[in-house]
């Protein structure tokens, strides 16, 4: 990825000549000292440098990591903690991380396994003699280098001699990878923890499955505490040295010097299993930050990912990562790193073999459809959008024509519950904590409240509580809670978890006071322009503070301006090209520039886009894709506006594209059921499904939709909802989940050639 304007031209005395890549809390450079020695330097973002906790958790970081020298470890090289921006350059290790290389590659075994292990076993005796805990062992934070895995990341371990930073009730860590005392006792951890997430990390590296998923952090922590860790796939006598090192008793789980001496003993399998070439010192890592537009919080990957071939380039982010910060019922609450890489219960068999990456799909799943169509009387809730939100890897939450809000089992499509009695075109909001948001219409005698806000419990379905909100303005999940407009359309209102209403703030800006609640990177903003002249006015960009609502005006922008996401840390807009007394866009808008705007200081860079791509935009790994209703689909580069491909899909009226990252595809549906695999480098179609059969009445007017659960497809088409793998995308019923009876034809894949360049 190359530097972008702001990054300037040096640190510290190295010259940056790359960017690697871009988290919540930094950007790491690829840098170049007066020697010629690369090295990785993390710079902390503004914001975060004003934040003393978090620079004394930076200078932390570096004094931790300084301590430890070692093999496999990637040592500090220079760091000024106290800088305006404080930065730490360390020693750059070309490879992916563990996470990426087990999604692009599958599981390891044989002497790839051993060498891992045993590399790892001793980068932690390194550490553990240095004083050190790590306390943040996971994928992400394991570098596959040519001679060996590199440990990084010391953020958030704790040295025996220095003041812990953990706050009191808050945990630190990733669930799938935290041991049961630092749920319980995070200020008393010993190296023991470490040997935990080690067992951790060897289940998930031997079968790409982690040994506790629980399908949100609460669920996950509960099993890590309280249940038997998942030991499926994993061969012995690995899985008797896993099982030993995830007992939940510290004391007895194996020691460094132990471990060490059982995993020597592991089969080395060099006759007919080579180390897999993860890198090369041609190659630069990759940082990958796959996201689905259901969830707004994860920051897609930096500009630059997708190019032209398919070819990936591959970045490295050491260090910088998400945070993700949850309330939890008895837990305490829980400051935990995001792992991004997904995992599954279930793999595809015999795909390693080829090759090819291996599914993750939910426990027991099979090929499945289901009706969203019941008998139900009431003034139906339409917002034009039929489908389900996921909920962890076991649960959909969906909505459509003639039902209400239901709940189906991710594996097989089965209902296990309705909410209400009016039926609801309108797509769940979203879910988080145990409750699912929506929308529904009230008692249509009380003429006063004509939309309410209401959260159910993810579990029952049972009504928690409800609030009157504006009717034409959607509410959207916030880091702390959810952002709405209330009733009287004045004010923008955020409530928590439990209906408490966290704060008000009154809706206007100096360019007008109809505003728009907007989430941009888990935090909440909003687009206000004039009531009284929408098609006249430019658009107020507020920045809301999540804790106590207090909005700042950071930017304006031209009228119709559509948010995309974040790139960079920067808030990314799209631009429409509008004709005289426009003032929207539509489904086929020719668009002009890309705007992005700096959450912090409120600078504007704004970058053109020569070729006006049209239709719908959507943000996807540093590119935007644009959806015509025709099916024509355009990719430019969401850094440099230039186009990478465009394509004719002869597919009409196409749902957003969703991405996954293990298959590095593009999925799409449309209102017939056809589902659509496009490379996101080039835009070939590498598959294509044929329509299902009978999707409903709703069809025409309705839109698709398409999202993922695990490695699983799940698209939604008129009143139906099905879900098929990725590598053998066919649509059948499995038993019972077919709730209106019928028996769908299966949908095979057609053979595609080569799409041909289409204009404009």
């Amino acid at each position: 990825m190359s530097l972008s304007s702001g990054d300037g031209e040096s640190i510290g005395g190295y010259t940056l000549i790359d960017r690697l890549g871009s988290g919540g809390m930094g950007v790491v450079h690829l840098g170049l000292s007066a020697s010629g020695r690369q090295v990785a330097i993390k710079v902390v973002h503004a914001q975060y440098a004003l934040d003393e906790e978090f620079r004394a958790r930076f200078r932390q970081e570096v004094a931790a990591a300084r301590r430890v020298s070692g093999a496999f470890t990637a040592p500090v090289v220079d760091a000024d903690p106290d800088a305006e921006l404080p930065w730490m350059a360390t020693l750059y290790v070309p490879g992916p991380t563990l996470s990426e290389a087990i999604a692009e590659k599958g599981p390891l075994s044989g002497r790839a396994l051993r060498t891992l292990a045993l590399g790892l076993v001793e980068a932690l005796r390194d550490i553990h003699r240095a004083g050190m805990v790590h306390r943040d062992l996971k994928p992400s934070n394991v570098l596959m280098a040519e001679d060996g895995p590199r440990v990084i990341d010391f953020g958030i371990s704790r040295a025996a001699d220095n003041e812990d930073l953990t706050v009191t009730g808050r945990l630190i860590g990733t669930p799938p990878f935290m041991s049961p005392e630092q749920f319980a006792a995070p200020k008393d951890v010993t190296g023991a923890s470490d040997v935990f997430s080690l067992g951790s990390l060897l289940v998930y590296a031997a079968t790409g499955n982690r040994p506790f998923d629980g399908g949100s952090p609460y669920l996950t922590g509960y099993q890590v505490m309280y249940e038997a860790p998942r030991l499926d796939g994993v061969a012995e006598p690995l899985r008797s040295i896993a099982a030993r090192c995830l007992d939940k008793d510290p004391d007895a789980r194996p020691r460094l010097a132990e471990l060490h001496d059982l995993l020597r003993r592991l089969p080395d399998g060099a006759s007919t299993l080579a180390v897999p070439e993860y890198a090369s010192a041609h190659t630069v890592p990759d940082f990958t930050g796959g996201r689905s537009p259901a969830d707004p919080t994860v920051a897609p990957r930096p500009a630059g990912a997708r190019g032209a071939g398919g070819r990936r380039v591959r970045r490295i982010l050491l260090g910088v990562g998400t945070v993700l910060v949850v309330g939890v019922a008895g837990l305490t609450a829980m400051h935990m790193t995001a792992d991004p890489q997904p995992a599954g219960d279930s793999a595809a068999p015999g795909s390693s073999a080829t090759g090819s990456p291996v599914a993750a799909l939910p426990a027991g799943w099979q090929p499945w459809r289901a009706e969203l169509r019941i008998a139900k009387k009431g003034d139906p809730l339409e917002f034009l959008q039929s489908g389900c939100v996921p909920g962890g890897s076991t649960a959909l939450y969906c909505a459509g024509t003639g039902s209400t809000v239901t709940r189906l089992d991710a594996a097989s499509g089965r209902v296990v519950w309705r909410h209400g009695t009016n039926p609801e075109t309108s797509l769940p909001i979203g879910v988080r904590d145990g409750r699912v948001y929506t929308y529904r219409n009230p008692d249509p005698t009380d003429r006063y409240v004509t939309l309410q806000l209401v959260a159910l419990d993810a579990n029952t379905g049972a009504e928690l509580w409800n609030h009157p909100v504006a009717e034409s303005q959607p509410a959207r999940l916030f880091s702390r809670g959810i952002l709405t407009m209330d009733a009287t359309r004045t004010d923008l209102v955020a409530y928590d978890a439990t209906g408490r209403r966290l704060w008000s703030t009154p809706a206007k800006s100096a360019s007008g006071n109809a505003c728009t609640p907007t989430v941009l990177n888990g935090a909440p903003y909003a687009l206000c322009i004039p009531a009284d002249d929408p098609s006249g006015g430019d658009v107020g960009l507020l920045r809301l503070d999540p804790a106590d609502g207090t909005s700042t005006e950071i930017a304006t922008l031209p009228k119709g301006t559509v948010p995309l996401g974040v790139l960079d840390g920067r808030l990314l807009f799209a631009v429409p090209k509008l004709g005289v007394g426009q003032f929207g866009s539509t489904d086929d808008q020719r668009y002009s520039a890309l705007m992005s705007v700096s959450p912090s200081t409120g600078t504007v860079d704004r970058v053109p886009l020569p070729d006006l791509p049209r239709g719908t935009p959507t943000l996807l790994e540093g590119a935007i894709d644009f959806v015509r209703p025709g099916g024509t689909v355009t990719a430019v580069g969401a850094a440099d506006g230039k186009r990478l491909w465009q394509r004719s899909t002869k597919f009409e009226n196409l749902s957003a594209p969703v991405y996954s990252a293990k298959y590095d595809a593009l999925y799409l549906a449309d209102r017939a059921g056809r589902l659509l695999a496009l490379d996101p480098g080039t835009g070939t179609v590498r598959w294509r499904t044929a329509a299902i059969g009978d999707p409903g009445t709703t069809a025409q007017t309705t839109r698709a939709y398409v999202s993922l659960v695990k490695d699983a497809i799940v698209a939604a088409a008129g009143d139906t909802v099905f879900s098929v793998r990725p590598d053998r995308p066919s649509v059948a019923a499995s038993s019972g989940s077919n709730t209106s009876g019928k028996t769908p034809s299966p949908a095979t894949v057609m053979p595609t050639p080569a799409p041909t360049e289409a204009s404009g």
